[in-house]
């Protein structure tokens, strides 16, 4: 039986009523019970620069540790002007630094792009990807998770009432829990042995 992993979730929008967060929601209660998620907040972070590093910012502390003690890292995201919200690149940067201490480094991955028109986010998600190849991120492939006219899919309370968008998230967070454990239980084995 697999173990129980650590995920920890980064939400890039910022609104109360967000559907990229109520689709995060919605994958953390469908997914198996070998993922625990774990919601990281990044509204608060400072601006990235570098100058701060001499005495980061105690919100850059607290995003760095909470990221550091995942698992695995999971990124549910709107798409602002084909590309990922400013405050997402941020968490991204902030977690990425000092150069050669990546809070990231070698964290299994997936990303979700969310829209409320049929695009879904394709190029946000892309973008998304081009910056964790680079960080070192293996990013799960399959399935894709595109979630468009996503505004339709929740009721008032904020629960998922579309049952395809059920299904499909439910194969994603499946697919999500194989693939960390693809990713970290080899690594694990060579260093017991």
């Amino acid at each position: 039986m697999s173990q129980v992993r650590t995920v920890a979730v980064l939400v890039g929008s910022l609104r109360k009523d967000s559907a990229s967060r109520k689709v995060a929601k919605a994958i953390t209660a469908l997914a198996p019970k070998t993922l625990q998620f774990r919601f990281v907040e990044i509204g608060d972070l400072p601006f990235f620069d570098q100058d701060l590093e001499a005495a980061p910012p105690a919100q850059w502390t607290r995003f760095r540790g909470e990221v550091t003690s995942a698992d695995a890292v999971l990124f549910v995201t709107p798409e602002y002007n084909r590309s990922v919200p400013g405050v997402l690149k941020n968490a991204v940067d902030v977690g990425s630094r000092p150069y050669g201490q990546s809070v990231f480094n070698g964290k299994p991955a997936a990303v979700v792009s969310t829209s409320m028109g049929a695009l879904a986010g394709f190029g946000a998600n892309h973008h998304l990807r081009q910056s964790l190849a680079f960080l070192n991120m293996p990013t799960l492939a399959q399935p894709e998770a595109y979630i468009g006219n996503s505004l339709s899919l929740f009721d008032e309370s904020g629960e998922l009432v579309n049952e395809n968008t059920a299904d499909f998230l439910r194969g994603f967070g499946q697919a999500f829990a194989g693939w960390i454990e693809a990713q970290l239980a080899p690594a694990e084995q060579r260093a017991a042995a």
